[in-house]
């Protein structure tokens, strides 16, 4: 054979686009000037060789993620907000429009609803103690009890085998059987929940004024701290770093965490009463709803406001999408849960869709991994189609909607073993396991002591 027919054009691997890679790099790289011994420059030079093959292997795998989100596109000087959800479901695959449905519960509401981490299982919660744990995909139920008292909030736990309830006078524990497994009397009076899924931490906020982080995989209450800013019934979390937001009645939105006993931020949003909040899955925006129907965008890693819209009335729920799209619940006057696109980035002039239901809403909240919003309110609950709202690509070694009894049991013991600490809960994760340099002016100051 000749040497120029054996030839091969495309030897080696393919180049990677320097876009793609940028997006998958995380920092700088390794600096190797003033490494004193050679043993420590040959470990640093291998780390690095590790590290940028890792990011090549990503942003090449990146052509497996066949997925992509797709969202409603309008033709010229056509609105998507006056689409209706038939409309939307007639033009769906049979699966997807099997996702639109209601549920007429007329007795017990106004309904509190929680998707769990995968998206496969729902749980509502109405206010007169009815509750029901369901697979909605299938529509499955799991259990349905009547707690016999009020109930002021609800939400999954690690996994869909366990949820909590705020009922009330103390916080219950159930299994998805309707079995009750304890009452926490040491949180009384609980208005809101947040289940902090890395750290294994129930975060509640009572009437009193009173946060308080609990340990459920050991029982233990880490922290109960006294707000003094009056009822707490706002509060979200921010997924990025695991810090919980509370929105106060002077329009100030705080930012708490279990290490420290005065808030580790403070912004003053709004002139009037803050009625919601939410913040972004990564952690770079949180939407705030005052009394005076303002709704802004706020970046929080400066703590600027970004943009302020006018709505036609105060929105009493937000909720964000994973891919950004954010909802609001319109429920005092007109009982309309708006979704607005990119009102993060640019200033949009018109909701991105338009839902109204039979009666006042009680909570919105998108599904994880579907392009479906749920919907709580006095009389039921809905779920409406919302294109482009969830992640097409599923992290099966995050959460798997498909798992089975034993990847369960799996999962459960390979998340508590790498349960993170709540001492590390900060506002920039980014700074653990960094080097405390001292700094010249702190070598002055100890030069300065030791002469003296």
């Amino acid at each position: 054979m000749n040497a120029e027919n054996s030839f091969d054009p495309y030897h080696g691997s393919p180049q990677v686009p320097i876009e793609k890679l940028r997006k998958y790099q995380r920092g700088k790289r390794i600096d190797f000037h003033g490494i004193k011994t050679k043993h420590h420059k040959i470990d640093l030079i291998k780390a690095d060789k590790k590290f940028r093959k890792s990011v090549r292997q990503a942003a090449r795998n990146e052509l497996l993620l066949t997925e992509e989100a797709g969202y409603i596109e309008p033709d010229e000087n056509e609105d998507t907000f006056r689409i209706q959800q038939q409309d939307i479901a007639k033009e769906a695959d049979v699966t997807s429009a099997s996702k639109l449905f209601s549920l007429s519960l007329t007795e017990f509401g106004p309904y509190r609803l929680n998707y769990s981490r995968d998206g496969r299982h729902l749980l509502l919660g109405g206010h007169r103690g009815h509750v029901a744990a369901m697979d909605w995909v299938t529509k499955r139920l799991l259990c349905e009890i009547n707690v016999m008292e009020s109930i002021h909030d609800i939400c999954w736990l690690h996994l869909p085998t366990m949820f909590a309830a705020a009922q009330k006078e103390w916080v219950y524990i159930y299994d998805n059987k309707g079995t009750e497994l304890h009452c926490i009397k040491k949180l009384s009076r609980v208005l809101q929940m947040e289940f902090l899924p890395y750290h294994f931490l129930l975060a509640t906020s009572s009437e009193k004024g009173f946060l308080a982080w609990l340990d459920v995989s050991i029982g233990k209450m880490v922290k109960e701290t006294y707000t003094n800013a009056g009822r707490l019934n706002i509060m979200c979390q921010n997924p990025y770093n695991a810090v919980i937001a509370t929105g106060h009645p002077n329009g100030s939105v705080s930012m708490w965490s279990p290490n420290v006993d005065k808030p580790l931020a403070r912004i003053l949003c709004h002139v009037n009463p803050i009625r919601s909040l939410a913040i972004d899955s990564k952690g770079l925006y949180m939407a705030t709803a005052g009394l005076d129907r303002s709704l802004k965008i706020f970046d929080v890693r400066t703590y600027k406001c970004l943009q302020s819209y006018k709505l036609g009335a105060a929105a009493g729920f937000l909720d964000f999408s994973q891919l950004g799209l954010l909802s609001a619940g319109l429920g005092n006057i007109v009982e309309v849960s708006l979704v607005y696109k990119d009102c993060c980035s640019r200033t949009v002039k018109a909701p991105y869709l338009r839902h109204k239901v039979r009666s006042t809403i009680s909570g919105v909240q998108f599904c994880p991994y579907e392009d479906v919003l749920g919907i709580g309110y006095s009389s039921g609950f809905s779920s409406i189609l919302v294109p482009g709202a969830g992640e097409p690509n599923i992290d099966s070694y995050e959460t798997n909607p498909f798992q089975t009894k034993s990847q369960r049991r799996e999962m459960e013991i390979k998340s508590l073993l790498e349960k993170i600490q709540p001492e590390l809960i900060t506002l920039d994760p980014s700074h653990l396991g960094s080097i405390d340099v001292p700094t010249l002016k702190e070598k002055m100051e100890e030069l300065k002591a030791k002469e003296s």
